[in-house]
This record gives structure tokens, sequence and C-alpha cells, in this order.
């Protein structure tokens, strides 16, 4: 009888359990999955990054996912990668990366730029030759004008002089608008570096701005993965993408980075500065990028200050100019900052220079035309990388170019004195001059005012590019518009500067000429 009512009674617990929605028998606990890379050092706490495997559309699964297991969907990838960025908890994070349909979870951390400042611009000089001494000149066989660079960085200042029009905001992932306006400096310089007038290895490139690091140069990787993600679905090809950003490995970017290669984009990415092996960061790691370490003007590899160096070993593929660069100022001006960031755009210039001449080369092999012609064995203490500087000389043989020239000898404006002039000499060449030519000048001088500037052509003829008086401000980098139509190209182009008034004097710092 005893042993008939314990049994009724479990009946009835059992019915009014269920009645009740609850589990008459104890619920399991959801499985767990592995997080990647957990904790790095830079980890946002409570913020991840999914990759997913193939299925439906990524932000429809994330909501569907997020809705299941918890958290809150913030950005979400459909071309670099399949994945999304979302806020969650440490266990619903867990939960998730057992879902069959999720491929990797792992911690967001900080994304940051490769750059040390210091305080003209030898690396084009250095880029363009296979030996030292620099000969004070940069010849190139075009201007990059048939290709876009996709800058990821701090925005840039596009709207200035140096970019002369070939600079646009493509978006701004920090503030989620379509201004990609530069607030640091750091990705202006990166862009003058790229393709200013004056400073830039590939003169007429166009150049498109995606901000993705903040006004104190660091961001998550959840957004920098938002720029890569853009830039992917929308390059105009030829493209190259540049990214002179650094952190502690992530699978999340490199997999971003890989996606972008097989669109079609060649990537260039920065070694980094901690004077450690390349192969612990992201996304210098990631085979498929061009990655690049730096060199300085003695062909050392780079010592920025007694706590950051060049990264090094074998996941570098090359090095470039990137100690003391001299390049575009955020608001006008020039700067110079040091770092694997200032050697990583002469190698995206290059590139740009060769899609111009070859606009079907896939980014393997504008990667290996690279490498291929790299200058080898010139960097000492490479410490394990390959021991390649970039060159650009093959580009057109390495013959002197009718595209323009760019003399960087610094020459000293006397106050109130005679002139004073630079020379950028054009080898033989048929061609005649453009309607359109830019003449770009910089000057260090306190009053600039005190300046009057002249460009003397081949055949004598003096054209007056700023009469002394005026407006006046302190230093002066600006690029003229000249005809040159009825001038043959060949020959010595001269730049003159006079100081015509007592108590100043000045630098002449650089003159370039594009045709």
């Amino acid at each position: 009888m005893r042993e008939s009512l314990r049994q009724g009674r479990a009946v009835v617990i059992a019915c009014l359990a269920l009645a009740l929605g609850l589990p008459a028998v104890p619920a399991l606990a959801s499985p767990a999955g592995p997080i990647v890379q957990a904790w790095p050092p830079d980890a946002i706490p409570g913020s991840y990054l999914v990759t997913l495997k193939t299925g439906p559309s990524p932000a429809a699964e994330a909501r569907s996912l997020a809705a299941e297991y918890g958290g809150q969907v913030t950005r979400t990838y459909d071309a670099a990668l399949r994945g999304f960025a979302g806020r969650m908890t440490e266990a619903q994070a867990r939960r998730l990366a057992a879902d069959p349909a999720v491929a990797s979870v792992e911690p967001d951390g900080l994304a940051h730029a490769t750059e040390t400042q210091n305080d003209p611009t030898w690396g084009l000089d250095r880029v363009d030759q296979k030996d030292l001494p620099l000969d004070k000149k940069y010849d190139y066989a075009n201007k990059g004008d048939g290709a876009t660079v996709y800058v990821l960085d701090t925005g840039t200042d596009y709207r200035q002089s140096e970019f002369g029009g070939r600079a646009s905001s493509g978006y701004d992932f920090v503030d989620n608008d379509s201004d990609a306006s530069d607030c640091h400096g750091h990705g202006t310089h990166v862009a003058g570096t790229v393709g200013s007038t004056t400073y830039g290895v590939a003169k007429g490139v166009k150049i498109v701005a995606v901000r993705v690091l903040g006004c104190n140069s660091s961001a998550p990787w959840s957004t920098v993965v938002s720029g890569i993600d853009w830039v992917t679905k929308n390059a105009k090809k030829p493209a190259v993408l540049t990214m002179s950003i650094g952190g502690g490995a992530t699978s999340t970017v490199d997999q971003a980075v890989q996606g972008a290669v097989r669109a079609g984009i060649t990537v260039t990415v920065a070694a980094g500065n901690e004077g450690q092996d390349a192969c612990n960061v992201s996304p210098a790691r990631t085979p498929e990028a061009v990655t690049v370490a730096a060199s300085d003007i003695q062909d050392k590899r780079s010592i920025f200050n007694s706590s950051q160096s060049s990264n090094y070993g074998t996941c570098t593929d090359l090095f470039g100019p990137g100690s003391n660069i001299t390049s575009t100022r955020n608001g006008g001006g020039t700067q110079q900052m040091s770092g694997t960031s200032m050697a990583t755009p002469h190698v995206a210039g290059a590139a740009a220079l060769y899609l111009t001449a070859n606009p079907s080369a896939t980014p393997e092999q504008v990667t290996k035309v690279l490498l291929d012609n790299a200058t080898p064995g010139k960097i000492s203490d490479p410490k394990g990388s390959p021991n390649k500087l970039l060159y650009t000389g093959f580009l057109g043989g390495g013959t002197p170019s009718c595209a323009g020239g760019t003399s960087t000898d610094d020459v000293a404006v006397p106050d109130a004195g005679e002139a004073v002039g630079s020379t950028v000499t054009i080898g033989s060449c048929d061609a005649k001059g453009t309607s359109g030519t830019s003449v770009a000048v910089a000057i260090k001088h306190p009053y600039t005012g005190d300046l009057k500037i002249d460009l003397v052509t081949p055949s004598g003829k003096v054209v007056n590019l700023k009469q002394a008086g005026g407006e006046s401000t302190v230093d002066l980098s600006k690029t003229y518009t000249v005809d040159t139509s009825g001038e043959n190209r060949s020959g010595d182009w001269k730049l003159r500067v006079q100081d015509v008034y007592r108590f100043d004097t000045g630098v002449l710092d650089s003159f370039g000429l594009t045709f």
C-alpha cells in the first residue's frame, strides 16, 4: 500500500511539473565551446568577435544566435569574412562557441597605429636606387594614377592641396558617418607617403580614407574588421589596402585580411614596433599580406628609441624606409614620423605604380614582383627577416622618368640675398609638357611673405609662382599648377627662391615636378 501511494505521489508530481512547464528531470546545461586566444592582454571585457561557417545572411544569423544565447550584435561582416561582433558575457560566448553554425569566437582587442613620432624626404630617394649613397633625386616611371589605395587609419586630411583633389572619404567606422577626416595625424602622414604630390611614392594615385582608429590612434579590432569588410565590398580595382595598424594576434583580423586578398585587393601591413617577432602580431603575421619592416637612412633595421624598434622575423616580407620620414601633416604643412607605419605606405605606393602599368595583376603577382625586385643583402641586423629592401627602379627599367621628379636637397635661403635654387633633371624624353603640370614646393621660413618663387624651364623661360608681399605664413607647402605644354620635358627644371626683405632666413626643403 505504501509503495502504491509512493508511486501515485510521483505521478502527481510529474504531472504538475509538466503542467507548470517545469522539467520533470534535472535540466542539462548548454554545452560550452572554446574561446580562441583567451585572454590576450589587450582584450576588451564583454566584447567578442564571432566567425560564422557557411549559411544564410550573416546579419540574420547573428540576430538569431544573439536571441538564442543572449548578447547584443554591434557589427556584422559579410565580405572579407562572415561573422559579427557583439557584447556578451563569457558564459554566453562559450555557449555560442559550441553552436554548429559558429566557426570561432575570440575576445575583441585593441588595435593601434604603429608609428613612433620623431623630429627629409630620404625615403623616396632610397627606394629608386640599389645602393647608397643617396643621389638626391627620386625617379618614377608613372604616377600611380591607374590605381586606388585605401588607407585604413585615423582618417585623412583629404581636402588639403598636397593630394590635388585625388583623395576622398570612404567611411568613418569610429563615428559611423561618411566623413573620414583625421583628428590625430597618423593617417594623413601615411596617406602622404602613399600619394601626396611632394612626399608620395605614387604622385597621381587616388586615395580613399577609411577611418577605423580614434583620435588616440587606437580602436577595437571589431572596428578595424568593419573597415576591411567595407573595402572588400567597395574597392574600385586595381586596388591596394594599406594598414599601418597592429596589435595582439587575432585570427579574426587575419581572416579578414585573407578575405580582402581573395577578393583581388593587394594588402600591405606594418610589421610593428615592439622589437619582437612579427609572427606574434596581427595583421603582420598574415601570409597573404605584404608585411613591411622598417629601415633607417643607413640601411639598418630601424631603432626608434630605447624601447621600440622594428619587428622582424620570418613573417616579414621586406624592409622599407621608416625612420624620420617627412610627409603631410593634418591641417597642412609637414611633419616627421618614424615607425613601420611609415615604411608600409612606401610599399603601398610601389604596388600602385605596378598596378597602374599592370592593372590585371593579382595580389599574388604584385607581391611576387615587389619581392623579386627588392634589393637583397642591404639591411644590417635583419634578425632573421628576409634581407630585402624595397626598390621601385625596375618599374620602367629604372631610367629617368618622363613623369617628373623630386629634389630633396636642403638649400639655404639667405636673408635679403641672391636667389637660390634646386634642380630636377628629366632624362631622355621626347614628350612635351602638359597644361596642368604640378609644381610642389616646400620651404621652411618664419615669414613666407618675404619670398619670391619662380620656375625656370629647360629653355630658360621664367614662370612666376609667387610674388613677395601679401599674406604670410610660417613655412610654405604648396602645389602650383603651370602650363608647360610648350616645353620639352627633357632637361633641367629649376626652382628659384629669393628672400627680398630683411630679418629672416629659411631653407628650401623640396621641389617636385609632375607632368
